[in-house]
């Protein structure tokens, strides 16, 4: 059987980083890309791929996917990480952070979207799972940014699923909380029903399952992976 291929954005460390090594210890070939230069070393020492590039550069998107279609000559998944958007009180964040904002968390998944839906359609099929945020549907005023465009980001969701799903592409969002790929705050723990913060490798596990096989029938969905926190039902 052939080897399956990965591409897994923003992913120099942090949860991104996690889902790469889960993949290749699944068995996928993994291309890893992130701004900061560890993607590209952790994609190489997973016997893969590595990249430096930025998520709101759409020349280095490009040049990322080119580069991994080059090497392997397909893509089976997609995996959207982001940087972290920029914070601040409601009202005072200047319209430079809402745009760069958009362009981290959406208009990086449109764009990688747009350049490997063609090669996923050619090739009979593939999937694409953007990592977004609890608080996406259940808006928290310390994230207000990442909030209101991941909230965005469900709906592409759905509307990519109505328009490509027919093509055998599936897209969905995994909605993590708390995870121990950042420090631990005890507010924050005390919110969560679980009493824990996540660990890094039980969201790459989910995405791992997301890209398989196993998941073949979902499509377009939005996965909280939270330990309970989120209320909605």
């Amino acid at each position: 059987m052939p080897d399956k291929i990965a591409l897994v954005t923003a992913a120099g460390s942090g949860l991104g980083a996690g889902i790469a090594r889960e993949l290749a210890a699944q068995g996928w070939k993994v291309a890893v890309s992130s701004s900061s230069g560890k993607g590209e070393a952790l994609g190489k020492s997973l016997g893969g791929l590595g990249f430096t590039a930025s998520n709101d550069d759409p020349a280095a998107l490009e040049r990322v996917v080119k580069g991994t279609l080059d090497a392997y000559g397909r893509i089976d998944a997609l995996v959207n990480s982001s940087a972290h958007p920029p914070k601040g009180d409601l009202l005072a964040i200047s319209d430079d952070d809402w745009h760069r904002g958009l362009d981290i968390v959406m208009l990086s998944v449109i764009r990688l979207s747009r350049l490997v839906t063609p090669v996923m359609e050619k090739q009979g099929g593939g999937t694409i799972v953007n990592v977004s945020t609890f608080a996406a549907f259940e808006p928290d005023l310390a994230f207000p940014v990442s909030c209101a465009l991941r909230a965005a980001l469900g709906s592409f969701a759905k509307l990519y699923s109505d328009r490509y799903a027919k093509a055998n592409i599936r897209m969905n969002n995994v909605l993590p909380g708390f995870f121990d790929s950042l420090p631990e705050k005890e507010a924050a723990r005390q919110r969560v029903p679980l009493g824990r913060y996540g660990k890094v490798e039980e969201l790459a596990k989910t995405v791992a399952f997301l890209v398989s096989d196993g998941a073949g029938y979902i499509a377009g969905q939005n996965l909280r992976v939270d330990g309970g926190i989120t209320r909605g039902v």
